[in-house]
This record gives C-alpha cells, structure tokens and sequence, in this order.
C-alpha cells in the first residue's frame, strides 16, 4: 500500500463498497426520511470533493453541533474520505464549555444544525459556522484560509474523529481516534456481536458520544444493514420503532432499558424482531435483566471507554445469570491486564487491581496534551482508571472509579459498593457517594440520595443504620443529602464533581 490510494483500513471505503453492491439498500432511515447506500456514498463523495477543492486538507478538523442526523453521517463519510477530522460536540454543553472545546480544537470549520447556530455562534468560535445538510454545507462552503499543502488520501493512522471525555469529574479531554482505531473496535464488536446486511439497527446514542458511532452504527454501514436514526432517546418512541422497524438490535445504558420496560404497553409489545441487546455504561440490575430475557430478547453486556475507541470487555448473554455484575471478557483483538494502583505491579491470576488495556483500538492520543497522553501509559499499556477484579474464570468486574474512591482514617473506600448498599432499601431510587474532607478522618463519605416516594423519604438516621448494618464503620457515609434527581451526563454518568458540597456543608 503505498500514500497514493487511501489505506486499507480507512472508513471512506464503507460508503462505496455498498453503494457498488446493494445500492438501494436503505442506510439511514431518519424518521421517514430515507437514504440509500447509494445516495450516502454519492453525498459524502461529493463534500469530501468540495471540501478538498475549498482548501481543506488532512488533519483539520471540522466541529459539529447536532443531535444525530443523517446530514451528520454525511459529514462523517466525507471526512472519512477526505481525510479530515470529524469533532462532534454536546448540544448539551453550556455556552461556557462549548467555547473552551471549541477553543481547544481548532476547527477549521464549524457545521451546526440550523436550530443550534445561535448557540454555535454564543461560544464564539474561532472558524466560519455553517449549516449541516444539503441546503449547507453541502452546497454552499467557505473557503479554508491560507494556502493548504496539497492533498493526499487518508491513511490507516490518520485521525478520523476527536471525541471529548464526558468531563464528569474534570475538564474534558480530546480523545484522537485514527480510522485504524474505528477499523479495529468494529472488527472486535463483529466477532463478538455479528451483524449481517439484513439487520435493522435502532441508535440512540448520541453521535457527540464514541458510542453513538462505534458501537453498531458504523458496524452496520460496515455490513450494509440499515440504521434506524432518532435525534435523541424517547422511550415511547423507542418502543413504537422496535415495532414498527422490525428492528433487530440496539444499544442504550442500564437506564433507557428501564425507561421502556416500565412503559404499561411494553408486556405487549411485538419484540419479536429484536435479537439482543447490547448494553454499557454498567451493569444491568438483575431484575431489570429478566424483564428482558422474559420477553425473549438476549442482552450482551460489556465494559468501555472512550481511549480504547470504546470496545474493551464483553459478557455474552449465556453468561448474564451465572455472572451477574460481571463485564466479561476481552472483546477479540483486545489485551487486559491488572496492575496495583500504587506500585504498578501487575496482578496474576484471581485479583484486584487497575485495569489495562492494549490492542490496535487503543487511542492515538489526547490531542495537544502530551503531557496527558505519557501519564495515560504504561509501558505500552493503557491505563483505564478504573480498578476491577478478575475472578479464577477470567472474567471481570468493575469496583470503581479509581478517582471516585477516598480514603478515610487510612482505609480505601470505594462509593460504588456503598451506592449498591443504599440501594438496597426501599426508600432509596437513586444514589451517589462522594468523598469530603474531614479534618480528623482526611475523607468521609457525603451521600446523595434520590427517595423513591418524595413524600414519604427515608429519615437520614434510617438510612445510616441501614448501611451499619452491612457495612464497616469507615464506610458508612458521615452525612446525608435528599435530592429530586442526581447530575447526569449524556450517557447516564453521574456528575460526581457537581455533588461534592463545600466543607462547611458537611459538618
């Protein structure tokens, strides 16, 4: 392979190959609105063209405000041929954080949904705001400034996307992922999860997320299926659609999962399409599991992050009763490892310790933060952040984030087997731990629980006992705090950093 013909691993290829062979297959089905694989690959051909004769050339990067959208799939492709740099951003993100990733990337376009330029243009951003589509930026498309290099196709170690970390504890990071990165996950998630040209695959997942991508929509495109696109999640809608759409697969968190099994038509339901469910985020609740497995539908659970582009860890549905909790195995094409958090030892056999991860999935970098991408390695070796066990079988669970446990008089504590504690009464819908300082214990736990009946909540003394009762007393959370919801992020993650009262508060 030489730089003159695009590598054998880049996505612009996908589009192509399927509009050649099933040209009227539908690609994207976005609430009626159709696209055929021949349509998708003559769009995406077309911008990228455009893009390269407008000046833009490999490595710069183009931002998006939107939720999902065909347009923005469009986009994607011609990126991907064209060997730029797609930068989905939140259209949840407040004016204040969408200038400092705007900021920070420095794109060289911004495209936006029309219903969000007002918000592109609050952020300020440092490049012309166009709008997605066919009557934008496909047709009408500034010019890039200066005068750029000229152009070359993509390679496998090109960037493709730059996707921001959820920020829930800290300032955002972009996270450089190449289109060997993309090849390689969606080469893991078939092994794991086939897929063939006859699927119908409902996404969800917001496209600003890695999951709203690499996770079985770009699989689908890989495969020549069809993707049933909705803007954002609505679990009425969700539930009418797998109906309606035959649909055969999708993928969503613990919490969407819940929202339509509690819908009063989900028991009759035709879900007679629907062959499994892929699952992220957590865990499911055993309760929540059965409802499903009740109504025939097989549910894959597994373990990711954004760095490892996100595929990592995989418990296939024949597992789900024998190992509940657990996130499975590798995912092909993937290496695990467990290392002390302090002394970086690695731990053999049955243990605990931080999660490594290394295979060609894993991400090229923070981008311009190299200082950030050294500390995010070891040896090789990408640390995850998140301690786990591993069991005598070799399958894995995750304890905690290693950011989220503290130490109190010495002892680690990790909030999450304190959360599924609280969980465990009655009174309690929802909770998250946080540690406090404490100036004789250095940290003390801080909880912050949703009640089940608002009305009628548990009392905090009630409560305290309740964790006495099964758990040492360094565990135990020194204060207590009712709240109507806790702080989420996109994808479900509790925003830790938003829950952390001042010092004062907790005494």
């Amino acid at each position: 392979m030489t730089h003159d013909e695009p590598g054998g691993h880049t996505l612009g290829r996908w589009t192509a190959d399927h509009a050649r062979l099933t040209p009227t297959k539908v690609a994207v089905d976005e609430r009626g609105l159709r696209t055929t694989y021949a349509e998708l690959d003559a769009r995406a051909s077309a911008l990228a063209e455009r893009l390269l004769a407008s000046g833009y050339r490999p490595g710069d990067r183009i931002a998006t405000l939107t939720r999902n959208s065909t347009a923005h799939v469009v986009l994607f492709f011609a990126c991907a041929k064209a060997g730029l740099v797609l930068v989905p951003l939140s259209w949840r993100l407040s004016t204040a954080e969408l200038a400092y990733q705007l900021g920070h990337s420095r794109p060289a376009l911004v495209a936006v949904a029309p219903e969000l330029a007002e918000a592109a243009r609050a952020a300020r951003p440092p490049a012309p705001v166009v709008h997605l589509g066919e009557e934008g930026i496909e047709r009408d498309l500034p010019a890039a400034p200066g005068t750029p290099p000229a152009p070359r196709p993509p390679q496998d170690d090109d960037p493709l996307l730059l996707v921001y970390t959820s920020g829930s504890s800290s300032r955002p990071r972009g996270v450089v992922l190449t289109h060997a990165n993309c090849f390689w996950t969606n080469l893991s998630l078939s092994g794991a999860a086939g897929m063939t040209t006859e699927d119908v695959v409902l996404a969800v997942l917001p496209q600003h997320h890695v999951g709203g991508w690499n996770i079985q929509p770009l699989l689908a495109w890989w495969r020549g299926a069809t993707v049933v696109l909705e803007p954002d999640f609505d679990p009425g809608r969700v539930l009418e659609l797998l109906t309606r759409h035959r649909v055969t697969t999708m993928m969503g968190v613990p919490a969407h999962y819940h929202r339509i099994a509690e819908l009063p038509r989900f028991a009759a339901a035709d879900l007679g399409g629907l062959t499994h469910l892929i699952v992220g985020g957590a865990p499911m609740p055993e309760r929540l599991l059965r409802t499903w497995h009740a109504r025939g539908v097989r549910v894959i659970q597994g373990y990711g992050l954004t760095e490892a582009a996100p595929n990592v860890l995989l418990l296939p549905p024949e597992d789900a009763f024998a190992h509940l909790g657990s996130v499975g195995k590798p995912y092909p094409h993937v290496e695990v490892a467990l290392a002390d958090p302090w002394t970086g030892q690695r731990v053999t056999g049955a243990g605990t310790g931080e999660l490594l991860v290394r295979g060609p999935a894993v991400f090229a970098g923070y981008f311009d933060d190299a200082a950030a991408t050294a500390a995010a390695f070891d040896g090789g070796w990408l640390r995850t952040g998140d301690l786990a066990t591993r069991d005598d079988d070799g399958y894995f669970r995750i304890v905690d984030r290693l950011s989220n446990m503290y130490i109190s008089g010495g002892e680690n504590v990790s909030p999450a087997q304190v959360e599924d504690v609280l969980r465990a009464h009655p009174g309690v819908a929802d909770v998250a731990v946080v540690g406090v300082p404490d100036e004789r214990w250095g940290e003390v736990g801080h909880a912050v629980v949703v009640p089940t009946d608002p009305a009628r909540p548990p009392t905090e003394e009630e409560l305290l006992d309740h964790c006495r009762a099964h758990l040492a007393g360094f565990k135990v959370p020194r204060t207590l705090t009712l709240v109507t919801d806790l702080p989420r992020t996109a994808l479900h993650k509790v925003r830790r950093a938003a829950l952390r009262p001042q010092p004062e508060e907790t005494r």
